[in-house]
């Protein structure tokens, strides 16, 4: 048993940090009136910026901490700056929703906060029983988030889908660390790679522990067959709940994904490789060809996350340094495209949400030319159109999957791809080539909203026209994976 160092706690800082101030959110509530609690929201922004600055400081001392069972690599370090990027950006797209719905409550902000601890956690954790906490933390923080809105019942329903089906999947990830530890003696990320490695035949149970673990965790990416929450869960739960639950958690899950298989479980090429493959077809052509069908944005834009998941898997199962970069740098161009494009739709869908048609949106083109631009701009760069982030981001996972050999894979991917064009560019279409007022209220947007969304679209571009430094970041992170 090693001694626990004061050192061991810089460690953890961010989330120390993250924890500390959340349980002060929810000490200060009764203390501020309730027409003033988006006070509450600045205080939670401001935490994650100290452990922003927190997590830059531990980037300057890494190594591991608690005996090995958390690290402080560059890895961990790209992962947690993404979730505290996405945390800024939907508390900032929270202010304004919340009061207009009158939902305007601080456990909202503590829940956001905690449950980015968890995702932190995952990604820093190199112990199984670690990793599952954090998973935990952030699971039981979204399913309270998603029924946030206590008197809709649609919010309601999409909390309690959420909460059994996410409660069973999670039970799967338990067991298959039950087998792995019945099996090899240890949770411990490292020690198991080393006993995987140094047998020439492993037993067939472990095969069992790979895939009960790659089930846990497909529900959280929401991968094929494992999806089928998606849709009501991402239609029923606020918008900027939606935001945060489409990217946060799904990008924590990768980053496990990424640990526990490309690294710990390496030596299981073959049964790993098919896994994976065929999930990720599953994923892309589902996705993609369940959002054709779709009238409702919300709904539409949870088909095209489920097949956005789908494009990720295809950088697992390339694996290798090329395979993990090209993942990192799509995780963090989906944050800015799904992020910013929920954020919007929850600001046009008016107070209860009420216009998320796509007809709702016809003629926004010309009554609100700015909105319309930002949100054609997100719409592009997920349906992946050249000058956008999402066109590098899908270059280079399919460049990946091509130079390991992956064609077939890469030719679903594309072709998937093209079909995705159509109903994103079918937003676009009602925006701006057909006659009619819209349905979405014309209230001025909020500037912290604008912030956001500024962030997002600006990101967007930037990464598109000059991705250079980004992806240098996201080699180094994927330099410890093999």
């Amino acid at each position: 048993m090693s001694t626990v160092q004061a050192s061991d706690f810089i460690c953890i800082l961010p989330q120390i940090i993250l924890s500390g101030f959340a349980i002060l959110v929810m000490v200060f509530e009764p203390f501020v009136p309730a027409a003033r609690r988006v006070m509450l929201g600045w205080f939670a922004l401001f935490a994650v910026a100290s452990a922003g600055a927190a997590l830059a400081w531990t980037s300057t001392l890494p190594g591991t901490a608690f005996g090995g069972s958390v690290e402080a690599s560059f890895f961990s370090i790209f992962f947690m700056a993404l979730f505290l990027l996405v945390a800024a950006l939907c508390l900032l797209g929270s202010f304004d929703y919340l009061a207009r719905d009158h939902v305007q409550h601080g456990e909202y902000y503590a829940l956001i906060l905690m449950a980015t601890v968890g995702m932190c956690f995952m990604a820093s954790s190199t112990e199984l029983i670690l990793v599952f906490l954090g998973l935990e933390i952030s699971s039981i923080s979204t399913y309270i988030l998603a029924g946030f809105k206590r008197q809709d019942a649609l919010s309601n329903e999409s909390a309690l889908k959420y909460f059994l089906l996410g409660s069973f999947a999670t039970a799967f990830f338990l067991y298959g660390i039950a087998f792995v530890y019945g099996l090899s003696g240890t949770t411990n990320l490292t020690a198991l790679a080393e006993r995987i490695h140094a047998q020439s035949s492993p037993p067939i149970m472990l095969w069992v522990a790979l895939l009960l673990m790659f089930i846990g965790l497909a529900f959280k990416v929401s991968t094929a067959p494992f999806h089928v929450w998606t849709p009501d869960v991402y239609q029923g739960a606020p918008a900027p709940v939606t935001a945060f639950l489409s990217v946060g958690p799904k990008a924590a899950a990768f980053a496990v994904m990424l640990r526990v298989f490309l690294v710990t479980f390496a030596g299981e090429g073959a049964v790993l490789f098919w896994l994976l493959w065929i999930s990720a077809a599953l994923t892309m052509i589902i996705g993609n060809l369940g959002a054709l069908a779709q009238t409702n944005v919300k709904r539409m834009l949870a088909y095209s996350a489920i097949a956005h998941a789908g494009y990720v898997l295809v950088g697992l199962a390339t694996g290798g340094e090329e395979g993990s970069a090209s993942v990192m740098f799509y995780l963090l161009v989906y944050a800015l495209m799904n992020v910013g494009a929920f954020l919007l739709i929850a600001h046009l869908a008016g107070t209860g949400e009420h216009w998320t048609n796509i007809e709702d949106f016809r003629g926004l083109g010309f009554e609100r030319p700015g909105v319309a631009a930002c949100l054609t701009a997100l719409m592009l760069s997920l349906g992946g159109f050249p000058t956008t982030a999402g066109f590098l981001g899908k270059f280079y996972l399919f460049r990946a999957a091509v130079g390991a050999g992956l064609t077939g894979l890469t030719v679903i991917a594309v072709v998937t791809s093209v079909i995705s064009v159509y109903y994103y560019l079918r937003l676009v279409v009602v925006m701006y080539m057909q006659e009619g007022t819209p349905q979405a209220p014309s209230a001025p947007m909020p500037w912290p909203l604008r912030v956001a969304l500024a962030v997002c679209v600006a990101g967007i571009f930037l990464l598109g026209l000059f991705p250079g430094n980004v992806l240098t970041l996201a080699h180094l992170a994927a330099m410890p994976l093999p």
